[in-house]
């Protein structure tokens, strides 16, 4: 029997990681297309802390107090009177709808539509990983630039959560890849199929990359500004953290996009199937458990994990 009360990580006011509170909340209440998932195991990722502290306030409607976390893997409870595709017991993985609460609790309800069957090969450990950085990686390599085999494409921050998964995106496209990450990172980012691999504190990647027809910033700033020079007139530069100026790009001949991630239960079955395939996988930096949700922003507030962070919620 499914209870009427859980325990999740809140926030009750803009802050650091002092907001985050481990509380007794109700559940939460279940819409006609949605699903109740239990929830096994939740990601944390930098737009969690970037909430936290009030960054998107004026871009999101969020009333608080608000539960964080957007990246879920679990197991289907309960199912609404319109939903017809999943069944009680399905596992589960999804990146839930932003402006609700999200996945730091035992229980959480999302959209049937943004919502998959979990990859076979995975536990709920490593699936929970996947959908928000896997979905960044897919809505700025597919839908923005289109890449295509045989193009090449540099990708910053191949050692992230985003950047590991973008890599085996693009090679399982057919790209070649140029990635960038710190020298401890080396082996990690080989092991991911790299073509060239740039560690930036030892070398300028535009002195290695040229001509190249995608760049995916998940870095901005200065990282951002020097990219343009190294993409081919007519390529295009992905952010998915600064919108890149467009003066700026057709002074370079060249395309941008800017990419927030919207959640895709179409494009996280495609996503399994790679996985399944041996094609994708994620790559895991720290599990902690829910309680240590405030060491888990923390650590990625840091900005040096490698892969995800991940809340062990039940087993």
């Amino acid at each position: 029997m499914t209870p009427t009360t859980m325990q999740a990580v809140r926030i009750h006011a803009y802050g650091g990681p002092e907001m985050l509170h481990y509380e007794e909340v109700p559940l939460p209440s279940l819409k006609s297309d949605d699903l109740l998932i239990k929830v096994r195991a939740a990601a944390v990722n930098p737009v969690d802390w970037k909430i936290r502290e009030g960054w998107l306030r004026n871009v999101l409607n969020h009333t608080l107090p608000l539960t964080l976390g957007w990246d879920v893997s679990g197991e289907v409870v309960a199912i609404g009177a319109e939903v017809h595709e999943f069944a009680i017991g399905d596992a589960v993985y999804a990146r839930p709808d932003i402006e609700r609460d999200g996945a730091y609790a035992e229980f959480v309800a999302v959209k049937a539509s943004e919502a998959a069957r979990k990859p076979a090969a995975l536990d709920y450990i490593h699936a929970t990983a996947v959908p928000l950085a896997a979905l960044t990686a897919w809505q700025s390599l597919v839908d923005a630039a289109q890449l295509q085999a045989g193009q090449t494409v540099l990708i910053h921050a191949a050692a992230g959560g985003v950047g590991s998964l973008a890599v085996q995106l693009a090679k399982a496209r057919g790209a070649r890849v140029i990635a960038t990450a710190s020298g401890v990172n080396t082996g990690l980012v080989t092991e991911l199929g790299v073509n060239q691999f740039v560690d930036y504190t030892q070398t300028r990647f535009e002195e290695v990359a040229k001509e190249v027809d995608v760049v995916l910033d998940t870095v901005g700033g200065d990282t951002q500004a020097r990219s343009w020079s190294v993409l081919k007139p007519g390529g295009i530069l992905v952010s998915v953290v600064d919108p890149p100026p467009e003066a700026t790009a057709l002074k370079h001949n060249v395309r941008s996009a800017f990419v927030f991630i919207q959640p895709s239960g179409e494009q996280l079955t495609v996503i399994a199937q790679l996985i399944d395939e041996g094609r994708m996988k994620p790559v895991i930096h720290t599990v902690l458990p829910l309680k240590e949700a405030r060491q888990a922003q923390v650590i990625s507030q840091g900005g040096h994990a490698r892969g995800k962070i991940v809340l062990h919620i039940a087993d």
